[in-house]
């Protein structure tokens, strides 16, 4: 019989991979959790998946495409809208939700012994799935207006989506691991986040391009530029819709700041769970 010893003096710069394998069947079983348990009991299940965004890039047609009259680079604004609303969704979920990891399992976590990692881990993973709802609905409005006429060129930048999920999914996560492992002893950051998160999506390419951004801002164009979604969600429009361009450097600086923030989450977070019972 094989004797399995747990000890909190691990180093916090470790990551145990081979633990956070041995417990993929529970990982499958959170994900599957956090997917079915939302909409469970609602009369419309999964169709939210397809109401939120379609609803929100109708009204950002009308607000900033009718009224503000924003332009979308020749894109029509419906489909504009939608790139960049399906992956600004995705990674605000991960990171809202991942941002509650140790204040919303405290009792799972008090009672059981798993990797800590498995918990933000599952809520990444489960919105993908949402992703790709949300990207379906992305491609079948795309088939739509090419269908109409609409000459979009798609390029190879679009093989790309891969990375971009990754990407996104390793940001909102990472700030994600910082923001819930500080919120065990500052409950405020859950106050700021919730605003937080709409005010960082203005400052994101979501619903005007980043030519217009750059043009207005001048000398203070480096904010856009800092921003580690604003390469991603270009790239994804440059690639899909042919909108706006792709830049090499701005999109390894995002990288680089994602992979900082993400090894900075996972080091702070090791050290927290080590000690967040008597805080939390």
């Amino acid at each position: 019989m094989e004797i399995k010893e747990i000890s909190s003096k691990r180093n916090i710069f470790q990551i145990n991979f081979k633990e956070l394998w041995e417990y993929k069947d529970l990982l499958l079983l959170f994900v599957k959790r956090d997917f079915i348990s939302v909409y469970k009991q609602t009369i419309l299940g999964p169709v939210w998946f397809f109401i939120q965004p379609i609803f929100t890039t109708l009204i950002f047609s009308v607000i900033f495409g009718r009224l503000a009259k924003i332009p979308t680079d020749g894109v029509p604004p419906f489909l504009f809208y939608l790139a960049g609303i399906a992956c600004w969704n995705y990674f605000a979920d991960c990171l809202s939700k991942t941002s509650n990891t140790f204040v919303a399992n405290s009792n799972l976590f008090g009672k059981v012994y798993f990797p800590r990692l498995i918990m933000p881990l599952s809520i990444v993973l489960s919105n993908l799935l949402k992703f790709g709802v949300q990207f379906l609905l992305f491609i079948g409005t795309y088939i739509y207006f090419v269908s109409d006429g609409l000459e979009v060129k798609i390029n190879q930048f679009a093989l790309g989506l891969p990375i971009l999920i990754l990407l996104m999914g390793a940001l909102g996560l990472g700030l994600g691991l910082i923001i819930s492992s500080l919120t065990t002893k500052y409950r405020d950051l859950q106050f700021l986040l919730v605003f937080g998160v709409q005010l960082f999506m203005y400052a994101t390419p979501v619903v005007y391009p980043l030519s217009l951004a750059t043009e207005k801002l001048g000398d203070l164009s480096w904010i856009m530029y800092i921003n580690p979604m604003t390469s991603i969600i270009e790239t994804f429009k440059y690639g899909f819709l042919g909108s706006g361009s792709f830049d090499l450097q701005g999109f390894l600086i995002s990288v680089s700041v994602i992979v900082v923030l993400l090894l900075s989450g996972v080091v702070i977070f090791n050290k927290v769970e080590k000690s967040f019972m008597d805080t939390v």
